[in-house]
């Protein structure tokens, strides 16, 4: 069952057992990311630049930049984040597909786990709090990229419900090699 964030404004949090590699129980809050964030969430998503296809910058992002883009994502395109023991394991965000208005009813999702969390099921649990976070909001459609050598993301992508709906040939071009990118969409309505 997918993780409910509360309505209003209220803090979105919610707390979800999730086991660690040492099978002990772990709790992962779900929250909505805030400025102080920012920090944990360059790392993060500095590590997927560094060392996978899950993104195609291929530059790491400084602090700033990942607070700017943070301070970007308003109340209908939220960040969320995963919290472990009061760490930041990882995030998960909702963003506009496309500035043309006709869109507004369609997002993009994206999530990162750090490296050493992965494995644990927080992806999975981003992956359904932002979902579930999209419906809250009235969203329509939402849209997945995943890149050729993201197997683990393609495969949480294909339990959450998300659907293949084309294949860009070679469009990004990383770690010396040209990839393809996998186009998934859930319908949420």
């Amino acid at each position: 069952m997918a993780p409910t964030l509360p309505h209003g404004d209220a803090c979105h949090s919610r707390r979800t057992p999730v086991k660690s590699k040492e099978m002990s129980a772990k709790t992962i809050t779900i929250r909505r990311a805030e400025p102080a964030d920012a920090e944990v969430i360059a790392e993060i998503y500095n590590e997927a630049i560094l060392t996978t296809t899950a993104t195609f910058d291929t530059e790491p992002k400084s602090i700033e930049e990942r607070a700017q883009w943070l301070q970007s994502h308003d109340d209908r395109h939220p960040v969320l984040v995963g919290v472990i023991d009061g760490q930041v394991v990882g995030w998960a965000s909702l963003t506009a597909w496309s500035d043309r208005a006709a869109y507004d009813d369609t997002a993009e999702t994206s999530f990162y786990v750090h490296s050493t969390q992965r494995g644990r099921g927080i992806g999975r649990t981003l992956k359904e709090a932002i979902i579930e976070e999209a419906r809250r909001l009235g969203y329509h459609t939402l849209i997945a990229r995943v890149a050729e050598g993201s197997a683990d993301s393609l495969h949480l992508n294909v339990k959450a419900g998300f659907v293949h709906v084309g294949t860009l040939k070679e469009v990004g071009r990383k770690f010396g090699r040209l990839l393809d990118v996998h186009l998934l969409q859930k319908m949420l309505h």
